[in-house]
């Protein structure tokens, strides 16, 4: 790969890996190639290969803006959660919004959820691949973290990584459903761990509370004298 030193090779450079993440978008791993990409970016076909090593590294910038661009718009949703202490329902439905969406038919949105979790199994597969998804899901994490703490609920990293496993594992298994209801899915299982994997933060014991009640005042044995 040639770095792209100028403006014009920067502007390029991008096109084309905005051309990709849309590629892989619409039809997954197998339909990034150097002629589909530069067809959609409307650049020359050599473009592909002089700003990118191989198109493995196409493809994992590809991934990167793609990802890049979701945790962009979970920060946005996360701005608008307000601070207070929420039970398991309230909290269930925050986490599953952020990473599963909102209710309603959605072909787009469930054409996004398909992607990024191709794009989760194919790291596997692919090593250039590993680095980039790790660097997505740490963020991922850290917004959920921050759900979390909104909702006045207990961040631990051990089980931080369960819950969104959770979420993962029912959207995967219901992505394959013959009438797909990831969301659904994903909040019922949440729903059952959500008190275990974060539970709420121990509230302060009021004054009140923490004082020993007083003890009963006992009646006078002295005779009042007339």
């Amino acid at each position: 790969m040639i770095t792209a030193t100028t403006p014009k090779g920067e502007r390029r450079r991008q096109a084309l890996v905005a051309a990709a993440a849309e590629l892989l978008l619409e039809g997954g791993f197998d339909a990034v190639r150097h002629r589909s990409v530069a067809t959609r970016a409307d650049l020359p076909l050599a473009s592909t290969t002089y700003y990118f090593e191989s198109l493995e590294d196409l493809i994992a910038r590809a991934v990167e803006f793609s990802g890049t661009a979701e945790l962009e718009a979970m920060r946005r949703r996360i701005g608008d959660v307000t601070h207070r202490r929420r039970g398991p329902e309230a909290t269930v439905e925050l986490i599953v919004d952020l990473m599963v969406g909102t209710e309603g038919p959605d072909e787009f949105a469930r054409g996004r959820l398909i992607a990024r979790y191709e794009r989760s199994v194919a790291s596997a597969r692919h090593p250039e691949l590993r680095e980039v998804q790790l660097r997505l899901r740490a963020q991922l994490e850290d917004l959920v973290a921050d759900v979390l703490r909104r909702s006045d609920r207990m961040v631990r990293t051990d089980q931080l990584r369960r819950l969104v496993a959770v979420v993962d594992g029912a959207v995967v298994a219901a992505l394959a459903e013959s009438d797909p209801q990831p969301r659904r899915t994903a909040r019922a299982a949440l729903l059952e761990l959500i008190d275990v994997i974060a539970p709420p933060t121990p509230q302060p014991l009021l004054a009140s509370q923490s004082m020993p009640p007083a003890m009963p005042q006992q009646p006078s044995r002295h005779r009042t004298l007339d």
